[in-house]
């Protein structure tokens, strides 16, 4: 016969250990995310998966180039950092300008024949787009300038589909 004592030890106990260790590490450490649309193409896919770590911008600012995971009004985002606090951006015919200095892009495969800026992004902010600039809302549209408050984290593995699974830079 089953009693209570052999099922709190033997299967309550040990679901509430998972269970507590699985949402600290979710909160505080990785978290699973869904690529949600296209903005990100061609390095990252709708549907694909990926983990989020959430532990480095707790000990260090957000670098140019790391895609990350954002809240904004819409829901969550994943966008790339393309500037952070204190350096001035634009965009002539397609072509991003850092502190007056031209960036090699090679992860942008569809660019747009934009003209805007010169910006300088707030300190305690960064500047966020998508890898395919027609199809990305973002910093250039409503997410504006990000507060690094807002980031979630930074993409590191793809992990679904597993013909894709790798790292993300």
């Amino acid at each position: 016969m089953i009693t209570f004592d052999y099922l709190w030890k033997e299967w309550i106990l040990p679901f509430i250990h998972a269970a507590f260790w699985a949402a600290l590490i979710i909160i505080f450490v990785v978290q699973s995310f869904r690529v949600d649309g296209i903005s990100m193409e061609n390095t990252l896919y709708d549907g694909e998966r990926i983990f989020v770590e959430k532990v480095s911008y707790r000990f260090r600012e957000p670098r140019r180039g790391e895609i990350i995971v954002l809240k904004a009004p819409a829901g969550k985002l994943i966008k790339r950092v393309i500037a952070v606090g204190g350096d001035v951006i634009q965009e002539r015919s397609g072509v991003i300008y850092i502190n007056g200095v031209p960036q090699e892009e090679e992860y942008v495969t569809h660019k747009t024949n934009m003209n805007w800026g010169p910006i300088i992004v707030p300190e305690g902010h960064v500047w966020v787009m998508g890898d395919n600039r027609p199809r990305s809302d973002d910093s250039r549209g409503s997410v504006g300038f990000l507060s690094t408050a807002d980031i979630v984290g930074r993409a590191i593995v793809r992990y679904w589909p597993l013909n894709r699974v790798g790292s993300i830079y």
